[in-house]
């Protein structure tokens, strides 16, 4: 490796509110009740909502909440936030960017409730923004996508043109691009160039999957061996078409494919794995111990809220020892705030 240059940020970051406030409650919650509203997808989507309510499951079964339940996004965020005020909800979650506007409005209306943000900015004293900085890891996984593609063209494409989205997609476009760079390669990203953003590739929402596998054929068309979907369910679209057209393998997105559906095992080469259980954990452990606060919390390579999984079957022995080696060295780089430069 090249010698190491300290730099600012490869990162975008995530958005941060300046002081911090205690929520009004003192006390440890210890009968917390916990709702969760959904974004579009639904609760099984094997990707931000799922993983998120998982997260309120877990901490239930560790007894840090009495109770849970969760609404899908239906056909209003305000109604759905409106019924857990009513079900007198002691912590309410909102699932993605989209829902920022109601639950901010909601928060302050409700001043005596906590709430917390996932993919949103913390506000008041009890609002607390979840955001993570995935483009550190989806960089690596650019990396070693350009590094294993055998046509010299990758692909990535988002459920929608939003900052929870396109920070992956960022960081994907990056990661080749570094590895042009200290490579002398030419690998061609498709579907997203950070200098030009409103010429990216979109589905528009999270649910279409006929679009993704659109957009996948379309890809594979261009000589796109590597597709990375950012848009949760989404990314069935795209394996779904792998398996029937031998032709590219993707990036799976925030969980970990393997666990969620190891059916894809054979056309997923890693996942980009995005800590939203841990951090809603984290949020209503706080909570119940009366340490709520509207510090956000923010995920990254260095405290493991943000990471790759592990290689899944023959991509295990399939991608370069070399190659894992240069992805292993630029993780802990960037987890220390240095990335290896030319």
């Amino acid at each position: 490796m090249s010698k190491k240059l300290r730099v600012l940020s490869i990162i975008a970051a995530s958005t941060l509110v300046a002081g911090v406030a205690v929520a009004p409650t003192a006390q440890a919650a210890t009968k917390q009740k916990v709702c969760v509203a959904l974004d579009t997808g639904g609760i099984n989507d094997k990707s931000f909502n799922q993983l998120s309510y998982e997260g309120a499951k877990i901490a239930k079964k560790k007894g840090w909440a009495s109770s849970i339940e969760y609404l899908p996004a239906g056909t209003s965020y305000d109604a759905n936030l409106k019924k857990f005020v009513d079900k007198k909800c002691t912590l309410i979650f909102g699932i993605g960017y989209l829902l920022e506007d109601a639950v901010k409005k909601s928060a302050a209306a409700n001043p005596g409730i906590k709430y917390a943000m996932v993919d949103g900015a913390s506000g008041g004293a009890n609002l607390k923004g979840l955001n993570f900085n995935t483009n550190e890891n989806s960089f690596l996984a650019g990396y070693m996508a350009a590094g294993y593609s055998k046509t010299g063209v990758v692909a990535t494409y988002g459920g929608a043109p939003i900052p929870p989205v396109t920070i992956f997609m960022d960081g994907f476009a990056k990661g080749v691009q570094y590895y042009n760079d200290v490579k002398s390669k030419n690998v061609k990203v498709l579907g997203w160039n950070p200098a030009k953003p409103s010429e990216g590739t979109f589905v528009g929402n999270f649910a279409d999957q006929v679009k993704a596998k659109e957009l996948s054929v379309a890809f594979e068309g261009q000589k796109a061996d590597i597709i990375f979907p950012v848009g949760g369910a989404l990314v069935v679209g795209t394996v779904e078409n792998s398996l029937s057209t031998k032709k590219s393998i993707a990036l799976w997105v925030d969980a970990d494919a393997h666990l969620a559906a190891p059916k894809y095992d054979s056309v997923v080469m890693i996942s980009v794995l995005k800590g939203l259980s841990e951090g809603v954990q984290s949020v209503i452990k706080d909570a119940y111990d009366g340490k709520f606060t509207n510090t956000p919390y923010v995920g990254t390579l260095k405290n493991k809220g943000v990471g790759l999984s592990p290689l899944y079957g023959k991509y295990k022995t399939g991608i370069p020892a070399s190659l894992q080696k240069e992805v292993a060295e630029l993780a802990k780089d960037i987890a220390n705030g240095w990335v290896p430069a030319k």
